[in-house]
């Protein structure tokens, strides 16, 4: 999500870093800064808000006779560890060390009560500074920078992509890499170093993609590079995109790129916030609710659109680990009814900007009420500074109209929210707790495998794609998953669909199937689930539909008989299924628009955050 930045060579460090940082604001950010090395010291520079604050600073000393820095670090700061404040930006510092760091450190609570014993002062909230503090203490043993670096990166737990400077040995910044983005560029006499392609596009097209466990010693003439300790190489290659593609990654749309967003991001969310060795959910910016789960009687789930789904699955694991009734409602009828709730009652605003005029007005109602909580993507958000609590969502920036990501980690945040619940009302034990959270840790790489069907999505919306139709059915948690898939592709593709309960088809919706609708139907591996939804099927095939299946479950011969498409993702567990069977849905709509030759990322009438009601 944060944007990186590095440069050294011979030119003005600054034009380059702060462009750098530039061409990476579409990933969304909070805070900003830089740390130059100018006469063999280093000067930090940091600002909250846009990277115009930080601007304004550098601005204010153009009158300067310094020489040109030639070398230095630069990031940009979406708040995970604590709030979007100049002391909690990066880079930190710690003696001889500036450092800056995407991620989050696992177990930086461990390592800062070790380095406090030992004497280091902590300045800021956040878990990078433990990195620096650790570094500057091995520096200080005696070690050479490298062997340092490299001890640092080996005592941190969770994911990084860091960049540090010692002041003792100017031209060379050191990187490591582990679950989270960065890339190096080659120039004549100069190296770069950038989370993320666009940044570099301005000063050179070589770039060295690392991979994880690689540690990096980068001076202007040559990269050294290792692999868990090993000297490694790595192959060098060319970059042929235009700056409009670096940012979509390569992908022809923006909502493609989101839809392969989805692992990193859900690892971004859930990183951090549980401990599998005690089965307990660490969210201590809802230390409010911890103290008021007890006592509540009632939560009431408001959003709109695709957020309003979210709400929907949010209901089915809040009632089924916490055991609270929960309703759900839509933003724009609640704010305009009576509100018949108390200081018993919570009241969760799901939104992925925070600006959404209805659910703002929602949680206008209920705040002096009841509890307010938002669950939202975006720090400092309207909907987060009326609220509560606030439980933040690491989608990072979605830019494409439709909402892919920011649903997935709504699901994943909300399942840790009911879990969180259970555990403050002491309804759910440890190892229950605990056998969720060991599925939960999978959950990236079974989205990362669930991606792989994109070659069969295709081949079913080029069955599809000329329909005017479709029907969506599913059952339990799948039935939001149905309403999602409907209003996705009728969101991009202009096609109308309806989500249904599958066990309300025989209630209306049979009437409307024939040869010529298509019906999806979303199919959990839960086993009564499975026979009655499997029952639904039959009668859709009856009436001479095309079914396309998208499930968890293995392989069945009676599927085969009534299907026409059957496409397959991974299976975690009953909790996680709806974020995993979802995937394919938003793959289909991509599709089947773009094979309509629809505005993919910009559909008409839409907007990405509706302010007006």
């Amino acid at each position: 999500m944060c944007g990186i930045v590095g440069y050294v060579g011979s030119k003005d460090a600054l034009p380059i870093l702060l462009g750098g940082l530039e061409a990476l604001e579409y990933r969304g950010y909070d805070s900003s800064g830089l740390a130059l090395v100018r006469g063999g010291a280093v000067e930090v520079t940091r600002a909250t808000g846009k990277l115009a604050e930080l601007k304004k600073l550098f601005a204010q000393r153009a009158g300067d006779t310094k020489e040109p820095a030639t070398q230095g670090i630069g990031h940009t700061r979406w708040a995970t560890h604590g709030r979007p404040t100049e002391t909690n930006a990066h880079p930190h510092s710690a003696g001889r060390v500036s450092l800056i760091h995407n991620g989050i450190i696992e177990n930086y609570l461990e390592l800062r009560a070790s380095l406090e014993k030992q004497g280091c002062v902590f300045k800021s909230e956040t878990d990078t500074e433990v990195a620096a503090h650790l570094l500057n203490t091995l520096l200080e043993k005696g070690l050479e920078t490298r062997e340092a670096f490299r001890q640092m990166c080996q005592a941190v737990r969770g994911s990084y992509a860091f960049l540090a400077i010692d002041q003792k040995t100017p031209g060379h910044i050191y990187v490591a890499k582990n679950s989270t983005p960065i890339i190096l560029g080659r120039g004549e006499g100069e190296s770069f170093i950038a989370s993320d392609i666009p940044a570099l596009l301005p000063h050179t097209r070589r770039i060295i993609v690392l991979e994880d466990g690689d540690l990096a010693d980068v001076s202007a003439d040559f990269i050294y590079l290792e692999n868990r300790g090993t000297p490694i190489e790595r192959r060098e290659e060319q970059v042929t995109w235009d700056p409009i593609t670096a940012q979509k990654g390569g992908f022809k749309h923006f909502m493609l790129k989101e839809i392969f967003d989805q692992a990193q991001v859900v690892g971004d969310t859930i990183r951090g916030r549980f401990s599998i060795e005690t089965g307990a959910i660490m969210l201590p910016e809802l230390a409010a609710l911890e103290t008021a789960a007890q006592r509540l009687r009632r939560v009431v789930l408001v959003a709109c659109g695709t957020a309003w789904h979210a709400c929907l699955e949010g209901k089915f694991f809040i009632e089924n680990f916490a055991k609270i009734p929960c309703e759900v409602d839509y933003a724009s009828e609640f704010r305009y009814r009576p509100q018949l709730f108390d200081a018993d009652t919570l009241v969760i605003a799901v939104s992925q900007s925070g600006e959404t005029l209805d659910t703002l007005g929602a949680i206008e109602c209920a705040k002096g009420k009841a509890l307010t909580l938002a669950v939202c993507n975006v720090v400092g958000a309207s909907i987060c500074r009326r609220a509560d609590m606030v439980l933040y969502t690491h989608a990072g920036p979605e830019i494409s109209v439709a909402s892919t990501k920011a649903f997935s980690t709504q699901l994943i945040a909300l399942e840790l929210l009911g879990l969180f619940l259970a555990e403050k009302r002491g309804v759910m034990s440890a190892d229950q707790r605990r056998s969720i959270l060991e599925m939960m840790i999978h959950v990236p790489a079974a989205i990362s495998a669930a991606l792989k069907v994109e070659p069969q999505v295709i081949a079913a919306a080029k069955s599809f794609c000329t329909a005017r139709d479709f029907l969506f059915l599913g059952r339990g948690t799948c039935y939001p998953i149905a309403l999602e898939g409907a209003l996705k592709l009728k969101e991009i593709s202009y096609i109308h669909a309806e989500g249904y309960p599958a066990g309300e088809m025989k209630h209306g919706p049979i009437a409307l199937i024939d040869e010529r609708m298509p019906v999806v139907v979303i199919l959990q591996r839960d086993k009564l689930l499975f026979e009655k939804t499997l029952s639904n099927l039959k009668e859709v095939e009856a009436r001479g539909a095309k079914v396309l299946v998208i499930t968890d479950a293995a392989d069945d011969k009676t599927l085969g008989v009534v299907a026409d498409s059957i496409i397959r993702v991974p299976y975690v567990s009953p909790e996680l299924s709806p974020l995993l069977l979802n995937i394919p849905l938003q793959m289909l709509a991509y599709h089947v628009a773009v094979m309509n030759g629809t505005d993919v990322d910009l559909p008409r009438n839409l907007a990405k955050s509706v302010t007006v009601e």
